[in-house]
């Protein structure tokens, strides 16, 4: 087995208080990412109360060779009382920035787009001052999902790269690197008041340059905020790591990203997608946008 590095090591944290938001979501029924996809920030993001809620979940109907969630072709049906559950639960950790997202689900004619409205909806009614960010699935390109999405005017729309175009045959199978691209630009075109985010792995055997291309690309279509984190094997049957990047080269990409001008970089060896994603409200303040009520095509 290889042998991490000194600086992917994450200390024990204090599990009194991960305790409680293992609790909340017990006591709710609800799926987090930060459980089903082993995140090594679990312990410091439970520890801070702060959570990323998995909805539609936890089985996918992608089986994705990097990700830990489990795959299944047929995934239980909706569960009408997911919003409600979620809602309560960010009421109750007192959340003032709330990440929600999902597993693919094909096998619905919209992806789910309706659940992720509802768990918004639910959301406002019983925290009106919590900020909403919902990391979505590619919809399989359907549009008008997508639009379903920005009609309940989330603050941030966040949608994954995940690698380099190269890559993706390998380590993203089911996705596509233009339609990922597209459906950010038409986020920015649809929702102008939107914060778009997007995040990718490395150490999978990219290049500097094509890292550098993929910042390029997202630019491009205008997306604000960038993540960039390092790939670790789940399991002996993932994909193997092809190189452990040191901080110093993380460092590196945060200031070319910044210098291609995203709004927010966040670029460690240790950074998820939703990695002290609250500070997004610092930058909302920085950056201020009027929000529309409707999204107009």
């Amino acid at each position: 087995m290889t042998v991490k590095p000194d600086w992917l090591r994450v200390k024990a944290p204090q599990w009194e208080r991960v305790g409680n938001v293992k609790e909340i979501l017990r006591d709710l029924a609800l799926n987090t990412v930060c459980e089903e996809a082993s995140c090594p920030n679990i312990g410091e993001c439970f520890q801070a109360g702060t959570a990323t809620f998995l909805i539609m979940g936890p089985a996918c109907t992608r089986a994705c060779p990097y990700c830990d969630i489990d795959f299944d072709k047929k995934p239980k049906a909706l569960d009408p009382t997911e919003p409600a559950r979620l809602a309560e639960a960010v009421r109750r950790m007192k959340l003032n920035h709330v990440v929600i997202t999902s597993v693919n689900r094909d096998d619905l004619a919209d992806g789910g787009a309706s659940q992720f409205v509802q768990c918004i909806e639910s959301v406002r009614t019983v925290s009106p001052n919590t900020t909403i960010e919902v990391l979505i699935p590619d919809l399989c390109g359907n549009w008008d999902a997508l639009e379903i999405i920005l009609q309940a005017a989330p603050e941030v729309l966040n949608h994954n790269t995940e690698t380099v175009p190269r890559l993706y045959k390998r380590v993203r199978p089911q996705g596509n690197y233009d339609r990922t691209l597209e459906l950010l630009q038409l986020s920015r075109q649809l929702a102008p008041w939107l914060y778009t985010k997007s995040g990718i792995m490395v150490g999978l055997g990219e290049t500097d340059e094509e890292v550098r291309q993929v910042m390029q690309d997202l630019r491009s279509v205008d997306c604000d905020i960038l993540t960039i984190g390092q790939y670790l094997q789940p399991s002996q049957k993932h994909l193997q790591v092809q190189g452990f990047i040191t901080p110093e080269q993380f460092a590196a990409w945060q200031a070319y990203a910044e210098e291609l001008g995203f709004l927010q970089v966040v670029a460690s060896p240790l950074t998820r997608s939703s990695y002290h994603a609250e500070q997004v409200r610092e930058l909302m303040e920085r950056y201020p946008r009027q929000r529309v009520l409707s999204v107009e095509c």
